[in-house]
């Protein structure tokens, strides 16, 4: 009896548990990294306090849009490569999590498989 309830939790609850936890790091590396709200301010200007209206002479509001506009190229540059690694991270994260999901189901067999290994003789070799 004490063999079933261990096998049910690990194969139920346990599993359950440990899927929340993979999602859970997932959720927090996404929120981590806001590709979501990087993406939404893609091309705004980076930075950069004063991008309001300027009012002057016609070379001063030319000097103007060429920092906003330089301001929001750096900008789109720098979060385009958080995008991609945050991206990049969190795919790793999910591969990594189902490779942890999927040994985690057979975790229990690892003791059957030593004993089958061991009534056959099997040696491992360390050479």
């Amino acid at each position: 009896m004490f063999l079933v309830g261990i096998l049910t939790w690990w194969y139920g609850d346990g599993w359950r548990e440990r899927a929340v936890m993979v999602g859970g790091r997932i959720a927090r590396s996404n929120d981590y990294f806001s590709v979501g709200l990087l993406l939404s301010t893609l091309f705004s200007p980076f930075r950069q306090i004063s991008a309001g209206r300027v009012d002057g002479s016609f070379a001063t509001q030319l000097r103007a849009i060429a920092d906003k506009l330089i301001s929001r190229m750096i900008g789109a540059i720098i979060r385009s490569f958080m995008i991609v690694f945050g991206l990049v991270v969190i795919l790793l994260q999910a591969i990594f999590g189902g490779v942890v999901l999927a040994v985690w189901l057979f975790v229990p067999l690892f003791p059957i498989i030593g004993l089958l290994m061991m009534v056959i003789g099997w040696v491992p070799s360390w050479r």
